[in-house]
């Protein structure tokens, strides 16, 4: 199943990027075939430049079309980019899916 992911990105960077990729190993441990935009395309454009998060967003969601659900991980809050995502799926009738990570102790 091929599914668009929804984290939070901007703020601390660091951090969101670190969980974003937390969420990408749950989802492929699911069966799933995850894609984070936020994580691809912001190697390449700077999300601080509103033209260049504008052309990130539209691509992802773009891409999200293709996607058989979207699914939201909710441990860090909902952010603005993602409640443009949410609302794509909810506009386009791919099912949502709210999601929080399981516990894992720290190392």
């Amino acid at each position: 199943m091929n599914v668009i992911i929804e984290t939070p990105f901007s703020g601390d960077q660091i951090k969101n990027k670190a969980y974003a990729r937390e969420c990408m190993l749950d989802s492929l441990n699911r069966g799933e075939s995850p894609f984070l935009s936020h994580l691809l395309y912001t190697q390449v454009l700077d999300d601080n430049d509103p033209r260049q998060r504008k052309l990130g967003i539209e691509a992802g969601l773009a891409f999200g079309k293709l996607c058989d659900k979207t699914v939201v991980y909710t441990d860090l809050g909902i952010s603005h980019g993602m409640d443009i995502g949410i609302f794509e799926a909810e506009e386009c009738g791919r099912p949502i899916e709210m999601r929080t990570l399981p516990f894992r102790p720290k190392k």
